[in-house]
């Protein structure tokens, strides 16, 4: 196992997109994988693709069809709605134990390939409810991987406390703010980039960014007046 090796659970969202560029930051080798579980939308997986071919990234795609089988959801059927949830339920959005298949299949393709660190870009800041993307989930799952295999992999979540502002701004601190902006996929609908500008993912997102790009706006007025 290489200690210096990453694996980052990609999606090729604003999010992953963003660990992804922290990764290749903090660690010396960096692949991706990617989850092709029948989701609503072919381009997640070929925007993922197009990202990591870009950057020079190996990338892993991983079939985990039967995730659509056993939890039917929004994000694989056309026929459910997205939305938010309502009456303290989870959104329509939410697919029952996606996140621990991925996370452990992420942990058996990262014994593989020699990998110490899995990052992934679960946030409990904005994570609409969503109970696997807790910071106590992916600690014990961090323990679990570990025992089940007798390992010492370190799972790495640089999102965990961020809100979207604030992932924003980590991708402008890592050179990465345009490139984020202009080839990620978030879009519940399909729409690379500012997306469809209707969806929940969408409206998120963009709040996000117009709170950073706000907030950026005034450091460069404050720094402006200071140099007067």
């Amino acid at each position: 196992m290489e200690k210096d090796k990453a694996l980052v659970v990609f999606s090729g969202g604003q999010d992953s997109t963003t660990c992804l560029f922290w990764a290749m930051k903090q660690f010396g080798k960096v692949e991706a994988v990617t989850f092709n579980y029948g989701q609503r939308h072919k381009a997640e997986i070929e925007c993922a693709r197009q990202i990591t071919e870009e950057l020079s990234i190996r990338h892993h795609i991983l079939d985990m069809s039967l995730l659509n089988q056993l939890a039917p959801n929004a994000l694989t059927r056309d026929d459910i709605e997205v939305k938010d949830g309502e009456n303290g339920e989870l959104p329509s959005t939410f697919v029952p134990g996606r996140n621990l298949l991925f996370m452990s299949f992420a942990g058996v393709l990262a014994s593989q390939i020699g990998a110490k660190h899995i990052v992934a870009g679960v946030c409990e800041t904005d994570f609409s409810g969503y109970p696997d993307c807790r910071d106590v989930f992916i600690k014990s799952l961090n323990v679990t991987l570990n025992l089940s295999m007798d390992s010492q992999f370190v799972i790495h979540t640089p999102l965990m406390w961020l809100n979207k502002a604030e992932t924003w701004e980590l991708a402008d601190d890592l050179g990465a703010f345009n490139f984020v902006r202009e080839k990620t996929l978030t879009c519940y609908n399909g729409v690379i980039s500012d997306g469809c500008g209707e969806c929940p993912a969408c409206r998120l997102r963009q709040k996000g960014l117009e709170e950073y790009e706000a907030i950026r706006k005034e450091r460069f007025d404050i720094v402006w007046l200071s140099d007067r």
